[in-house]
Parts: structure tokens; sequence; C-alpha cells
């Protein structure tokens, strides 16, 4: 979990900076980064001589060939795909890694961000590397890529069979498996995805495809005994170790736990499952009747129902919580606690809980692309070209609100009550 604790909660507006400023001489520049704790901002900035970055308007002066996807990790260090001389790497705050590759991609960061990773392509073989380094091997095909979250250990789903194309004889006896710190498990299966760690890193699942029909989860290795028509991404008990997915039997979804029916098979749909942190209750979106949409309770289902969209399920960190976005036809908002907050919007985001569980907030977008943070379904009072999500103050007394207006970045501390 981010550490707020350090950042500045003291309440009022701070202005961080101009996004169109440089102090480079800059041909145009791209849409602004915000970081985590609302000190810095940045762009990509195409100068003569190729691509640089501005963070608050200063620019690293280091000019790569080209750069893409400007990250900030959640201890505040801004990372960003960059190639020169057609070898790519990562660069970390303007230093970029001493290795490089073909290509590198996806980044990701450990919870506290002192660890950042990315997928790797070297040679036509695809794997990961963690600081900068290659981790174990390289595989002919690489997808999935998952890190811990201490950020010590990778997965992917890895392709250890070459195949011609349209060889399904091949395809049909198994070609892929799981990767884990770069290391396949010795078993190979029809397809693999969404390999997912235990909190703790130790154990690793997966859903898998073990035939063309067959369905299943497998976990450290071993697939379950029991097949499904189909499963989705599996999850770890925080409290008990247990790994839990929903399968589906005889046209219905339903919840299995270590390969043991736990939620009869009832829902035309049942996905998104999320325990709370101590592990006593479990939460899905779920399809209780066809195209209707809302939230299951350890089993339970709420009242309410939507009959677009249910996504971003979201729980609190007491665990008596939980909260959604929530699509009706074309308009947005927040399912909570079996109700939907009475505002809607054209476009909702993941729902963030306060510490102490008692506030929901969210990014919201208006008529007119107007963007704003919106709180227990009152939104503030002033809108933004650009807005990223809420952060809560570790007390749940204010909330950080980063977002510009008229060209400026600004940095807005609000109490909760303010809303």
């Amino acid at each position: 979990m981010m550490d707020t604790s350090n950042w500045d909660w003291e309440k009022g507006v701070k202005v961080i900076s101009k996004i169109n400023d440089c102090d480079a001489e800059t041909e145009w520049l791209t849409e602004p980064y915000a970081s985590p704790d609302g000190e810095k901002v940045a762009v990509l900035a195409k100068t003569e001589e190729g691509f640089d970055v501005c963070v608050n308007a200063k620019a690293w002066g280091q000019t790569f060939d080209n750069a893409w996807y400007p990250r900030f990790s959640p201890d505040g260090r801004l990372t960003c795909v960059a190639s020169t001389d057609m070898e790519w790497t990562l660069a970390v705050d303007g230093e970029p890694w001493p290795e490089t590759y073909g290509y590198i991609w996806n980044t990701m960061f450990s919870e506290k961000g002192d660890v950042i990773a990315a997928a790797i392509q070297q040679d036509g073989t695809y794997g990961m590397a963690i600081n900068g380094e290659q981790v174990g091997e390289l595989y002919e095909t690489a997808s999935e890529f998952t890190l811990s979250a201490d950020g010590k250990r990778t997965a992917a789903v890895v392709q250890v069979q070459s195949m011609d194309a349209a060889d399904i004889f091949t395809f049909q006896q198994g070609c892929y498996s799981v990767a884990v710190d770069g290391q396949a498990w010795d078993i190979k299966v029809v397809n693999a995805w969404t390999p997912t760690f235990s909190p703790d890193g130790s154990r690793v699942a997966a859903q898998m495809r073990s035939s063309l029909y067959d369905y299943t989860i497998i976990v450290d290795g071993t697939p379950w005994s029991k097949n499904f028509a189909m499963v989705w991404d599996p999850c770890f008990n925080p409290k008990t170790g247990t790994v839990v997915a929903p399968v589906r039997m005889a046209g219905k979804w339903g919840m299995a736990e270590n390969e043991q029916v736990i939620w009869d098979p009832v829902y035309f749909q049942l996905w998104e499952q999320k325990f709370s942190p101590d592990g006593n209750n479990l939460y899905a979106i779920c399809a209780p009747q066809y195209g209707r949409w809302t939230v299951v309770h350890n089993n339970n289902t709420w009242n309410v129902l939507v009959n677009t969209m249910l996504t971003d399920l979201t729980v609190s960190p007491d665990g008596q919580r939980a909260a959604a976005a929530a699509k009706e036809k074309d308009k947005w908002t927040i399912m909570a606690d079996d109700a939907l907050w009475p505002q809607w919007y054209d476009m909702v985001w993941t729902p963030v809980f306060s510490p102490d569980s008692k506030h929901i907030a969210t990014k919201v977008e208006k008529p007119g692309k107007k963007l704003t943070v919106a709180i227990d379904g009152k939104h503030y009072k002033e809108d933004f070209t650009h807005c990223w999500e809420p952060v809560f103050s570790p007390d749940s007394q204010k909330v950080l609100i980063r977002g510009v207006q008229g060209g400026k970045f600004k940095r807005i501390v609000a109490k909760v009550n303010e809303f």
C-alpha cells in the first residue's frame, strides 16, 4: 500500500506548474501525467533532436530517439520507455537502465514503488526485467506479465513448445506454461491466463485450459483435479491461503474454492471477486438475471441492479463495504452498499475508500467533458480539464485533488466535509 503519511496534508491550493511550460526548446508537448502525491507533473517533449521529458517545466536534458508511456512509481519516481539507436530501455528520473533490449513495455511497480519491472523482448524472445536486470529465461512468446506485491518475484504465461502456423495438433497437445521468476513450470497446457501471486508472493495461481473444452485452475504448477466449462481469474484468500475462482457449470456460474464449489452455479455471470483484508468477506460482480448486474457478498446478492455494466469492484479496508462503477444505459454512477449514488455522470472511475472505510471518492466526468472529484455522491465545487484519481489523507479527514485548470496543474487538499 502506498505510504501517504509523509505527504503535505496542509489544507489549501498549490499551483505546481504550467503544463505547457518547459525550459527546453520544444516542438510540441504531450498530455500531462501527475505524480501520486501531486508534487510533480510531467509531459513528453518533442525537440529538434528527439524526445525529452519535462517535469514541473524542467527538462531532463536527456534526449532519446523516441519515448513514450511516462508513469510515476508509487514513491514518486518518473519512468519512461525510451529508445536510442534502435535499442530500447527504461529511463528512471532521466537515467536509462544500463541494459538495452529489442523492445520494452508494460512498466510495473511494487506496492511501495521501490521495485520497477517491465516486459522485455530480446532477439525475438520474451520475458521480464526487474530494476534493469533480466529475470530468468526468455521464451518464444510471453504475455500476462505479473509482479508480486513486494516486487521480488515475477510471473508470465510463456510458450514452451514451438509450433508452425496452423499446427493445430501440436497446439492441442499443449504449448504454454507459466514461468515464475523466469522458470517455466513443467506442465504444458493449451492456454493459460492471469497468473496471480498470493499476498505474500510465495505462491502463484492461474487460469488453465487443459483441452479444447476443459478449463480449471493451476496452483504452483499443479492443476485442480476437476475441470469446468470455463473459469475466470483466481485469487488467494489472504487469511487461509485457499484459492478461489469463478467456475462455469451447466451453463451457469458459481464460485469454487480449492476446486470445491462453495457458491452454487446460479449466476448468468460472476467475476472480479475480491476478499476483504481479513479474508472473512468475499465480494464479486454478478448477473443474477440475464443482462442485469449487481454485487454479491458472501453469496448474498444486493437488490439494486443496473442493466449495462458493473466494473472496478473495490472493498473497504474494514471489509464491511464494497463499491463499483455502474453504468445504466449511457450514464455512470457508483454502486455502494446496495444503493446507487443519486448523481449520474458521463463517466466515473474506480472508487476509492477512505482508510476508516467511511467515505468513497472517485474521479467523475460531468457533461461537457468537465472533470472533478466526487465523495459520497457529491462532487467538488471546481472543474478541471485534466484530473486524476483522488487520494485520502491517512486520517480520512481530507482528500488530495490533482487537476489542471487554465493550463496550470494544481495540488488541492480539501476537507471531506467541503463536498
